[in-house]
């Protein structure tokens, strides 16, 4: 939460889900300068069903509650919808996050080294369709949208000319 709030320029709404651990983490890194709220979702069997006939299945979600913890969030914006829909976005297009895949990251450098280039991708290489553009044209950050050649062009190491371990590029 401290590295969130350092990239912030401005205040910001933020919705959470009801994990404890939150609380105490935005309190400190935001110091109640944010406007916060938790999405509390409650569950239970569905009506007209016993528990023990859904024993091995999760509850479902019966209602939810927004509930304001600082700030003044605008309360038609408390969701974990966007979110959830980023999180679902990127384990679907780094299957890094898939388990049991020949492609799960073991080595924490790996996967921050692959979750970066998903980032650059997903940022300003992509047109969103509900965009029309990538979102760095959309934040103006760029004109047009780059290639996957500008992204390895951009790229610190290079392959060497002969077999053996990558080198710094100093050119770039």
């Amino acid at each position: 939460m401290h590295d969130v709030a350092s990239r912030l320029a401005n205040r910001v709404q933020l919705t959470t889900d009801a994990h404890h651990a939150y609380l105490d983490a935005i309190d400190n890194a935001f110091q109640l300068n944010i406007d916060y709220a938790m999405l509390v979702k409650m569950y239970g069997a569905p009506i007209g069903e016993s528990q023990t006939e859904r024993k091995y299945s999760p509850n479902e979600c019966n209602g939810t509650k927004k509930k304001i913890i600082s700030g003044q969030p605008n309360k038609k914006f408390i969701s974990t919808s966007y979110v959830e829909r980023s999180n679902l976005s990127i384990r679907m297009g780094n299957r890094r996050f898939t388990r049991l895949t020949n492609a799960f990251s073991k080595i924490l450098e790996n996967h921050c080294h692959s979750l970066a280039l998903y980032f650059v991708y997903y940022n300003f290489c992509k047109i969103h369709k509900s965009l029309s553009v990538t979102p760095a044209m959309q934040a103006g950050l760029i004109k047009k949208p780059i290639t996957i050649a500008d992204i390895a062009r951009m790229s610190d190491y290079t392959a060497p000319k002969s077999r053996g371990s990558y080198k710094k590029n100093e050119n770039v």
